[in-house]
């Protein structure tokens, strides 16, 4: 019972989606009364039959309730005729089509709401990342208290692989946090005594001390929290292909009616015009081609989380690309090593590995797999040691190597300052061995192979007017990527705020398809007329998008850019056609020429037409991608 109350509890506030399953029940309920038991209809009254019809007609009154109000604003949607049609079913006795509109007016509308009430599924998701209770020391002891009870100045102890709750100093310990979620830079970043620490990001494998600098509430976890609060307050309303075309049919079809009415002075007239006025393509047709082609993403390794959006992308006209994760891979990798005169390079970088593999720093993982690329033999190290603000030390085949900074080492070796290269971008270690200076390495996250081709193609093929990249990055980092990959539109440094800042400007202009993968892409995700995550590195980042890239890969992108122009053709062809058949019909009805009921099965047939046409959706066509291979 416990379990059944909370179920019954949101099926109550969803009530668009209740009413589709009470319709739904009840056309099932009269067809097995029917064809199954053999019940039929009575002439001189409501039989058994009919009784789950009129209960399904009677769960339609809100939703004419709805559509009576959207009258008085003189807004003329597709929706419009669905109610004046279902009206006209209980008029006509024609019980089982009016519940069939029922039904799909329902149903529509509860994917509409559904698709409204994700972007709070995106806070829940910020919300349920942090922890609710930290571990606070009080009196040389641990205590848990309510994260909300912890003030300024007291000092916690963040476990390994948990989620700091604060902003702080670390007092004591050693670990890696990764801040990718919130800052957008990719790498691992070490924590050692005096080291700042933000709210938010996860901890690695050491247990840190921490000073909390702030409240919870006014962390920058807090911050993003309410930029994506007021970004979903403000999200953009997107106008559906639907009521766009029904904003000029239902007039028009309803115009014909009273006028056929009028001339004739047949009510019956104006009862046939609007049965096969019933504009069952938009009703039917778009959304099974919206269906076909979700299954069709689905297929592909894209989740559909808004069906809406495979109706917009094809109108976007700005591209807005984060850095980390979307236009790179999202881990560093080794680029150069440049060694000093009379040292060899793969020496050189066989010691470090050698060395690297007792350390759980992440540019370890990047040399040890440049070192495996190089099939280079790797010897045991001993006396390895990883002090905070030391580098990594130790012994490699009889030599005595330290790995460090270049700012380190002008603090412990300030005489080999002037041999090493000048500082370029992305990270670098500094390798002595036997205290001499022996080699520089670079790292950098490297730009995806098809990032070029894929930014390239946008303009000429798919109609885009703007590239633009907004990332949290350092400017040197995110301008080598642009100049790899051919964007001159530059936004480095940005926090969350700026970056919605950013996508909110830019949509006021034209359609916007922003790409991002982190929680501080959240809020820009939710503001872009099309949002896409890519991987699942992030939760937030993955409810907050309208679509998510289950493989990061940039050619998915474009599948999914080519789907959703693909289901608006298809729906285009099924909706228009179909209605352009029963305008022909309406024609034909308007002359008395066609009788209600004919007129009911007339529509019947070209609803079938429409939505077999828009069956191909699923489809999958022999060409989906137009990049380069």
């Amino acid at each position: 019972m416990k379990q059944i109350l909370p179920l019954l509890g949101r099926l109550v506030s969803h009530r668009q989606s209740l009413i589709a399953l009470v319709v739904l029940l009840a056309i099932i309920t009269h067809l097995l009364l029917r064809f199954g038991l053999g019940y039929q209809a009575d002439q001189s009254g409501v039989a058994m039959v009919d009784v789950p019809l009129l209960l399904a007609l009677a769960a339609s009154i809100p939703l004419l309730f709805d559509l009576a109000k959207k009258l008085a604003q003189l807004e003329f949607g597709a929706d419009l005729l669905a109610g004046l049609s279902i009206l006209t079913a209980l008029w006509l006795d024609e019980y089982l089509a009016g519940a069939l509109i029922v039904l799909m007016l329902s149903g529509g509308q509860a994917l509409e709401g559904w698709a409204v009430r994700r972007a709070s599924f995106a806070l829940e998701a910020l919300a349920n990342r942090m922890p609710s209770v930290v571990h606070r020391f009080s009196h040389g002891q641990l205590e848990d208290v309510a994260l909300d009870d912890l003030a300024v100045g007291e000092v916690i102890s963040v476990y390994p692989h948990e989620t700091c709750p604060v902003d702080g100093i670390v007092l004591d310990g050693q670990s890696t946090m990764n801040e990718a979620y919130l800052t957008g830079e990719p790498f691992l970043l070490p924590k050692a005594v005096g080291a700042n620490v933000i709210s938010g990001s996860i901890n690695g494998e050491g247990r840190l001390t921490i000073q909390a600098t702030s409240r919870a509430v006014d962390s920058r976890y807090a911050k993003i929290m309410q930029v994506m609060r007021e970004s979903e307050q403000r999200r953009p309303r997107l106008r559906r292909l639907g009521d766009q075309i029904g904003a000029l049919y239902t007039p028009l079809a309803l115009g014909i009616a009273l006028l056929a009415w009028g001339i004739s002075g047949d009510p019956v007239r104006f009862l046939s015009v609007l049965v096969v006025a019933t504009p069952c393509p938009l009703l039917l047709a778009i959304p099974v081609a919206v269906i076909g082609s979700v299954s069709l993403a689905a297929r592909r390794g894209i989740v559909i989380r808004n069906p809406g959006v495979l109706e917009q992308i094809a109108t976007c006209r700005v591209a807005i690309f984060d850095k980390t994760g979307t236009l790179t891979y999202g881990h560093p990798t080794l680029t150069d090593i440049l060694v000093a005169p009379g040292m060899v390079r793969e020496d050189v970088l066989a010691w470090v590995a050698s060395l690297e593999r007792y350390s759980r720093h992440p540019l370890a993982v990047a040399i040890l797999a440049a070192a495996r690329k190089e099939s280079l033999t790797l010897s045991d190290a001993e006396e390895v040691s990883e002090r905070p603000g030391e580098g990594l030390k130790g012994r490699v085949a009889g030599k005595r190597l330290v790995i460090t900074g270049r700012g380190k080492l002008q603090a412990s070796h300030p005489e080999s300052l002037s041999r090493l290269p000048a500082p370029a971008g992305g990270l670098e270690c500094v390798v002595l061995v036997d205290d001499t200076y022996a080699g520089l390495f670079r790292l950098r996250d490297e730009p995806r192979l098809d990032g070029r081709d894929f930014v390239h193609h946008l303009s000429p093929l798919h109609g885009f007017e703007r590239v633009m990249i907004v990332s949290g990055d350092r400017e040197s980092e995110v301008r080598y990527l642009a100049d790899k990959i051919g964007i001159v539109d530059v936004h480095a440094g940005q926090s969350p705020e700026q970056k919605l800042a950013l996508v909110r400007k830019a949509t006021r202009d034209a359609p916007t398809l922003f790409m991002g993968d982190g929680t501080n892409d959240a809020p820009a995700l939710t503001a872009a007329t099309v949002g896409i995550a890519f991987g699942q590195g992030s939760e937030v980042a993955s409810e907050a998008a309208d679509a998510v890239v289950l493989d990061s890969s940039l050619a998915r992108v474009d599948e999914l850019l080519h789907i959703g122009r693909r289901m608006r053709a298809i729906a285009l062809q099924s909706a228009l056609g179909g209605m352009g058949l029963s305008l022909a019909a309406v024609g034909i009805a308007a002359m008395g020429y066609l009788p209600p009921v004919n007129g009911a099965i007339l529509q019947e047939v070209i609803d079938i037409l429409a939505v077999v046409n828009a069956l191909r959706a699923a489809l999958t066509p022999r060409h989906l991608s137009d990049l380069p291979q």
